[in-house]
């Protein structure tokens, strides 16, 4: 195969593969995506049957780039002749005293004009007969909330990006990337590749590819251009676990909405999709780790946590356990996503999800493609600049509460 291309993508999860087909729809064969295990794997945070997809959240920057982001899979949908996301609608559940305001919510999807009901207990409850909640809890509803089944996006982007020319390698570690003057020429897999413009979309092993970059002399960047770029991003090993409830069509998906609790700590739950068994788990549960080091192994305290709130709120959800399975986290601090080009290093362009950000896959695919074409794009990504004070911080506060 050729050697020489216009764009490469390093890592092909969610963001990478989103990339790859979108830079692919203007570039067809000039675009080459590599990924370093095999393709589908399940070592970081895009894999499983589902992931929660929502227009609800604490600001009407997100709010919009939601809107943006059905858009970017209707057309995926379109063009690959699948049908993938799933609308079952979507419950945020507030207990009084929440820490996580409901007016951060309300009014952002007000200003978004997304409609939504409000509801109290006694009317979720008569709804959703599922749920057994206390008369100080209060919900939001959504209609448009549902699944974007991880795997199947995964899947349909990169079928679509081949469908348009694009190289996708898998099995291709990353051992080296040069910066040169008008290009920048990568190795993996023992082979050497250039491209006029590097998407780096590495979750997990971001900083390992940042490593071959130097952040700039000038501030607000710190390190005098000695040493790799590092950002400060937490990576934590996350679960899920699935119940094979006795009562299954009470939660089929056109009977029962994605839900979350959202408060400290956050849980979230799906209807049942992808397995005969209900889907549970709790936000930021996990403990830190790295990639290299991870366990794969379930943490039993973790699932004992999430079993004892289905116990107490939505109990017919529980079954045998089906199983359990770990994924990654990559967060930066104020857990804010990063999309942005590298300073000092314009032919770059680098996201990180920050633990959230697969309803958002396909859009931020097509606002890497953007910057990494046109050097700009028509979303509004202010708030995700690599160059924000608490990126720059040596010991940033963390807050992971979305």
């Amino acid at each position: 195969m050729k050697q020489d291309f216009e764009y490469i993508v390093l890592g092909l999860g969610g963001l990478g593969s989103g990339a790859a087909y979108w830079l692919s729809r203007q570039a067809g064969s000039e675009v080459l995506g590599l990924e370093q295990f095999e393709i589908g794997h399940v070592r970081g945070g895009s894999q499983d049957h589902s992931r929660i997809i929502r227009l609800s959240y604490h600001s009407p920057g997100y709010v919009r780039l939601a809107q943006q982001a059905y858009q970017a899979w209707a057309v995926l949908e379109e063009e690959a002749d699948e049908k993938l996301i799933v609308k079952t609608g979507g419950l945020d559940l507030f207990p009084a005293n929440s820490v996580i305001a409901t007016a951060d919510y309300t009014g952002s999807m007000t200003a978004c004009d997304v409609p939504f009901e409000q509801l109290d207990a006694a009317e979720v409850m008569h709804r959703w007969p599922q749920f057994r909640l206390t008369d100080d809890i209060t919900a939001l509803y959504q209609a448009e909330s549902g699944i974007a089944p991880a795997a199947k996006c995964n899947a349909a982007h990169q079928r679509m990006a081949r469908a348009n020319g694009a190289a996708l390698l898998d099995n291709v570690p990353i051992t080296k990337i040069r910066p040169l003057d008008n290009e920048v020429e990568v190795v993996a897999g023992g082979a050497t590749y250039r491209c006029r413009k590097l998407v780096i979309a590495a979750g997990a092993w971001t900083n390992n590819m940042l490593a071959h970059f130097h952040p700039p002399l000038s501030p607000p960047f710190k390190g005098g251009g000695r040493g790799g770029w590092k950002l400060p991003l937490t990576v934590t090993q996350e679960q899920v676990t699935y119940f094979a409830t006795p009562h299954l069509a009470d939660f089929a998906p056109e009977r029962f909405p994605i839900w979350i609790w959202m408060d400290e700590p956050c849980f979230y739950g799906f209807p049942a999709y992808g397995e005969p068994a209900t889907k549970a788990a709790q936000d930021v549960g996990g403990e830190e780790t790295t990639a290299e080091t991870r366990s794969f192994e379930p943490n039993p305290a973790n699932a004992q946590r999430v079993e004892n709130f289905l116990q107490k709120y939505i109990p017919t959800a529980l079954g045998p356990v089906h199983y359990s399975k770990t994924c990654l986290y990559t967060m930066p601090p104020d857990r804010d996503f990063v999309i942005d080009a590298l300073p000092g290093y314009e032919n770059c362009v680098i996201a990180v999800g920050a633990g959230h950000a697969f309803k958002f896959a396909s859009l931020i695919g097509k606002i890497l493609s953007e910057l990494a074409i046109n050097g700009s794009t028509a979303s509004n990504i202010d708030a995700f600049k690599i160059d924000r004070p608490i990126l720059q911080m040596e010991n940033p506060p963390k807050s992971f509460m979305v």
